[in-house]
């Protein structure tokens, strides 16, 4: 029997943070083409990719 949702939803938000940790540590060292794939990965990932786009100023560089 698989686990419940609640645990399955745990998982998946501890993947996400895990995944956005490791995009963030990554900009730093970006090429503006890096910066625009990192954008494009983060509004297919998270609903709140907009408010991280802005924080780590990829705005600029994805428009």
């Amino acid at each position: 029997m698989p686990g419940s949702e609640r645990r399955r939803e745990l998982r998946r938000r501890r993947k996400r943070r895990e995944t956005v940790a490791q995009f963030a540590a990554r900009i730093p060292k970006a090429s503006n083409s890096e910066k625009v794939e990192i954008a494009r990965k983060l509004r297919e990932m998270t609903p709140g990719a907009e408010e991280l786009i802005a924080r780590w100023e990829l705005a600029e560089v994805d428009r």
